[in-house]
């Protein structure tokens, strides 16, 4: 299987002024965990890292450090997540028909979730991982008033991995720069083509680090982790 790590972004809301998944979780930069979880997904054969060159000595450096074995390729990054994607669909081998894309940020995946996504994608033209929503959600006008109450039993938390068929989300991207649309992630440029996209079950834990606050939450989940393997 095929991966592509988002990792193009600086950390505003983090409140760096670097790339965010250079900053050290557990002494490891951030997309240190998330490499390590794609080297244990026995799924994963071909890792490509979407990133501004600028970042590259330091991910170069990084990825010496953990001694990884599988096959790691640099694709430069847009100015946004969408066109990030689009590059590192473009630089994916000839023989791949199925990617699985996964932010760099959320470092707490598992390599039980990339598995189990490698697996199912192969079944489906597109799918994300996520989490049924447990609060009540309200949607709210610019003005900060209530307008209505969505049965959360049919709301779910957009996690990655997304899978999808190569062939079919290229055209999606090549659609998506023709009309101009501008989405948060792959599944929705799926969604506005019209193309079914499945749910698999995602992880509690796999949280994205956006914030100090999710650094120390990270924190916590690794040293819990890392504790029940000793």
């Amino acid at each position: 299987m095929y991966l592509l790590i988002p990792a193009a972004g600086i950390g505003t809301r983090m409140g760096s002024d670097r790339n965010k998944l250079l900053l050290k979780v557990r002494s490891q930069p951030i997309i240190a965990w998330t490499l390590l979880a794609a080297q244990a997904a026995s799924s994963i054969n071909w890792i490509g890292i979407i990133s501004q060159p600028h970042d590259w000595p330091d991910l170069k450096a990084i990825i010496a450090d953990l001694k990884l074995t599988k096959s790691v390729e640099f694709i430069p990054g847009g100015s946004t997540r969408q066109e990030s994607v689009y590059n590192g669909l473009q630089a994916l081998p000839a023989a791949a028909e199925q990617v699985l894309i996964h932010d760099g940020a959320r470092c707490l995946a598992t390599p039980d979730l990339l598995n189990s996504c490698a697996a199912a994608i192969r079944h489906c033209p597109g799918l994300i991982a996520a989490v049924a929503v447990k609060d009540t959600i309200k949607v709210v006008d610019q003005n900060g008033i209530i307008q209505s109450t969505p049965d959360r039993r049919q709301l779910w938390a957009a996690q990655t991995p997304q899978g999808f068929n190569v062939k079919l989300l290229k055209q999606c991207h090549a659609e998506g720069v023709r009309q101009s649309w501008e989405v948060t992630d792959d599944a929705a440029l799926l969604e506005k083509c019209g193309i079914e996209v499945r749910i698999v079950e995602g992880e509690e834990t796999n949280l994205k680090v956006t914030t100090p606050q999710d650094l120390a939450i990270a924190e916590f989940i690794l040293s819990n982790r890392i504790s029940r393997d000793f």
